[in-house]
């Protein structure tokens, strides 16, 4: 009987232990429903902070642009208190960037959600200015999703549970040509849409926005879709819309007026399909950042919001820049509104975003020592890569090339898809590198080089001749036009080892310099102007190429890739 007694205050006690675990559970399991987390392991040791352009002024206040570099029609989406970045990509891989930010002003480059582009065998020659064009990003139920568009192909999904990878393979939701700038919302009620713009070069017709129905998946469309906004009377070029719904309005965000001289423009709706009012929200001004729009607004945890768009600086690429966002009657005004006009201008320094704490000043990579495996993610290459064309030896630290064999059809560089390139990192800058050319006794015509490329480009290089190694700098002009170069300069010299460097002033103006011992540089050609490529930025690196056939190639052993002012 005594145990009997015992036994009933012990077993109310399990029960409330119970209920307790239960309801702490519970509470749990919809905090985490409500309240994204940080969902891919990010590094915490920052890359080495660039030597030409850092964001952060370390006084609580930025400059923009956030990023000096081609981070093409950007896109954001934020994940409990971590930011993730993509951009367009067109033909380099890998391709689809994706940076990761803690306060949207310091950004790493953590992975690339393309290694190889689809479809494979079209991408393994150069296709310049096609590919991947403006992609979005977006973070649905424990999965991050972005939508790309080829403007040759149609509109494609990929998905990954991290960030950082593996991200599955492409699928393509809807097949058609001119179909760009895909963006999706997942709306309250379950349902999915996307929104989507037309290229006038591919579909022949453009400046019309036209919103789908899609599977919950993102696996295909539902319907052929419908005409939501006409910009041809106001808005002409419309393009690059973005999909948001807030206090029960749907915002389409969509830039106009064309790349280099357009506005940002934002239509809002109660109905999904419109009919949609319009407003200019951020134009030039009286600034020198033309063309600010195509970007991404996003929302802080402490109530803040911040929109992101690019600037195109031809040679430089499209840069990006951060302005902050006051909601004023359900509108969006970007920048700083100056006349009270609802309509802002963009600012060239700002107090930094409000995240509730302050991370250490990071910058995208842009030096390379080679002591990592895999190679850099600041190098991609023009085409789908072969798996002959380069091998980091990160132990002994260098980046061995392997000559590739130029295609039959050769006229200049611009067609070679072995060419291993980077981005413009500021607008100003030094790039000086250590290389040893190890040429094939069997052949001649061997050739490594360090190249600026674009439209027109400039290279200095070593290739091997019958006379022993021959040092030349070369130029083409309209390289896309199927242009031949020209050789400015040359001289045999007799060491396989030698430093390249080339110097890029104020208005991308680069000077090519080499030297034997790593310490006296000698100037090399003339003065060369860099300009874009299709769609992209100059870009600068490295080819290592042959004229024939050959069952043992040549090769050039990259000690170190280094930028500095």
């Amino acid at each position: 009987m005594q145990y009997k007694y015992l036994f009933f205050p012990f077993f109310f006690s399990l029960l409330f232990l119970a209920f307790f675990l239960f309801q702490s559970s519970s509470t749990l399991a919809q905090a985490q429903k409500t309240t994204p987390k940080t969902t891919s392991p990010i590094p915490t040791t920052p890359n080495a902070l660039s030597k030409v352009w850092v964001a952060d002024n370390g006084d609580g206040t930025y400059k923009n642009p956030i990023l000096y570099a081609d981070y093409s029609d950007p896109d954001v989406c934020r994940v409990g208190d971590d930011f993730y970045m993509t951009a367009s990509s067109f033909n380099c891989i890998p391709g689809l960037p994706i940076l990761h930010s803690r306060d949207l002003v310091n950004w790493s480059l953590v992975a690339y959600a393309l290694d190889r582009q689809p479809p494979y065998d079209h991408f393994a020659k150069p296709q310049h200015g096609n590919g991947v064009w403006a992609p979005s990003i977006r973070y649905h139920k424990g999965e991050f999703y972005i939508f790309y568009p080829d403007p040759d192909f149609g509109i494609y999904r990929i998905k990954a549970k991290s960030a950082t990878g593996p991200w599955e393979t492409p699928v393509l939701i809807k097949s058609g040509k001119g179909l760009i700038d895909p963006c999706p919302l997942w709306d309250e009620d379950g349902k999915a849409y996307l929104v989507h713009a037309f290229a006038g070069s591919r579909a022949g017709i453009k400046s019309v926005l036209v919103v789908n129905k899609m599977d919950v998946e993102a696996t295909k469309m539902l319907d052929e879709g419908v005409l939501v906004f006409d910009g041809h009377n106001k808005h002409p070029t419309l393009e690059g819309p973005k999909f948001y719904k807030r206090n029960g309005y749907y915002y389409i965000m969509a830039p106009a007026g064309g790349v280099a001289t357009g506005w940002q423009m934002i239509l809002r709706s109660k109905n999904i399909y419109g009919p949609y009012e319009e407003k200019i929200v951020l134009d030039q001004g009286s600034t020198s950042v033309n063309g600010p729009h195509q970007g991404a607004w996003v929302e802080l945890t402490s109530g803040e919001s911040w929109f992101f768009h690019f600037q195109d600086l031809e040679a430089y690429g499209r840069v990006v820049h951060l302005q902050p966002v006051k909601w004023v009657n359900d509108w969006p005004v970007m920048g700083v509104d100056k006349d009270g006009d609802g309509k802002g201008e963009p600012v060239l320094t700002y107090k930094k975003p409000n995240v509730g704490k302050t991370y250490p000043r990071i910058t995208p990579p842009d030096t390379d020592e080679f002591t990592t495996h895999p190679l850099g993610l600041q190098w991609q290459w023009h085409a789908n890569p072969q798996a002959t064309w380069a091998f980091p030896n990160s132990s002994e630290g260098y980046l061995r090339l392997f000559s590739y064999q130029l295609p039959e059809s050769f006229k200049n560089y611009w067609d070679v898809p072995n060419l291993v390139l980077q981005k413009f990192p500021a607008p100003t800058f030094t790039a000086t590198t250590q290389l040893t050319f190890s040429p094939s006794e069997k052949l001649q015509g061997e050739k490594v080089g360090l190249m600026v490329m674009g439209m027109n480009y400039s290279y200095l290089s070593l290739s091997k001749t019958d006379k022993g190694i021959y040092l030349s700098h070369s130029t083409c002009t309209q390289a896309d036009k199927g242009n031949a170069e020209k050789e400015t300069s040359g001289l045999l010299i007799n060491t396989k080892k030698v430093w390249f460097r080339v110097k890029v002033a104020q208005g991308a103006i680069c000077q090519f310099s080499y030297s034997t011992n790593g310490t006296d540089f000698t100037d090399i050609g003339s003065a060369f102007t860099a300009k874009p490529g299709r769609w992209i930025g100059a870009k600068i690196g490295f080819f290592c190429t042959r004229p024939t056939q050959t069952n043992d190639s040549g090769f050039a052993d990259v000690d170190w890739f280094r930028v500095e002012k």
